[in-house]
């Protein structure tokens, strides 16, 4: 997940703009991993700090690769975002909207929409708090290998749990919980998607609509940190921000493909197979930085 920070890689060094083809690389790791509970941020962290002269002003590139996927986000979830969207209107006014309306599951949504705001708060709120210390950590690798061994074992214990609360069952409690927990995923190496999942299932929650709850707070989270970033695209130049639109695309792409793997290996209880995956990353990366 995109910090609310500024952030310059190669620092001192010769920098240069970023190709074509790094700029695809780089949305399609965005892509895959920005819902695979495997850090993005940690990802672009670490690919970023080994491409000679990489440079981006503010984290705005970074910024444009998270509203790819929150793009995805968005058409994969449409049914349910237009469903709490409707919800919010009063049923008086729009004809015929009483006899149709299903109260429990338009109750239902409306405090899914009131959990959402919640959980924004509290990670906004964290965030700001933070900001300067998390600055620093995302110039760290060394932080994201150890952030990355953290969030393979939320993902390897959520596997024991089983949850069986849906949508329906969510308290103020859990949005509180999850909007903490994704407040702590600004730091690099901790999966926002990973964190609020397991801790969503931790609270008891299916993994379904676990995964759905951090999907839809994500559209906030993003916004937000996309909206702090506009005010760097003076600074790139018209062929530059063509190249940043592609790793856009890319990251819209290959983020909604992922939504589908995602969900499919959270219905089969297969987490753990991602904690491998953190874990294997984060030594290798703490050995390579080492040598």
């Amino acid at each position: 997940m995109i910090g609310i920070i500024d952030i310059t890689f190669g620092k001192g060094k010769r920098t240069r703009p970023l190709t074509l083809w790094e700029s695809i690389l780089l949305g399609t790791v965005q892509g895959l991993t920005e819902f695979l509970p495997v850090s993005s941020s940690g990802h672009l962290v670490i690919i970023q700090s080994v491409i000679k002269g990489f440079h981006q002003p503010g984290v705005l590139f970074d910024a444009m690769l998270h509203f790819g996927t929150l793009l995805a986000v968005l058409f994969f979830l449409r049914r349910e975002i237009l469903e709490i969207l409707t919800s919010l209107i009063p049923s008086g006014w729009s004809a015929g909207s009483r006899e149709n309306r299903d109260d429990e599951r338009v109750s239902t949504r409306r405090k899914t929409a009131l959990y959402i705001v919640i959980a924004t708060i509290c990670t906004g709120t964290i965030g700001l708090l933070f900001e300067e210390r998390i600055h620093y950590l995302f110039t760290s690798p060394q932080t994201v290998s150890f952030m990355l061994l953290i969030t393979g074992a939320l993902l390897f214990i959520s596997d024991r749990f089983q949850g069986s609360r849906v949508e329906k069952d969510m308290n103020i409690t859990d949005s509180l919980v999850i909007g903490i927990v994704q407040a702590i995923s600004l730091i690099p190496g901790i999966s926002r998607s990973g964190s609020t999942i397991a801790f969503g299932i931790f609270r008891g929650l299916d993994g379904s609509a676990a995964a759905r709850f951090s999907f839809l707070l994500s559209i906030p989270a993003v916004l937000g940190a996309v909206i702090l970033q506009l005010k760097y695209v003076e600074a790139v130049s018209s062929p530059d921000m063509l190249i940043y639109l592609a790793g856009m695309a890319a990251a819209a792409v290959t983020g909604f493909l992922t939504l589908r793997l995602l969900l499919f290996i959270i219905r089969k209880r297969r987490l753990s197979i991602f904690a491998y995956y953190c874990w294997i990353l984060g030594i290798s990366t703490l050995i390579i930085r080492l040598i």
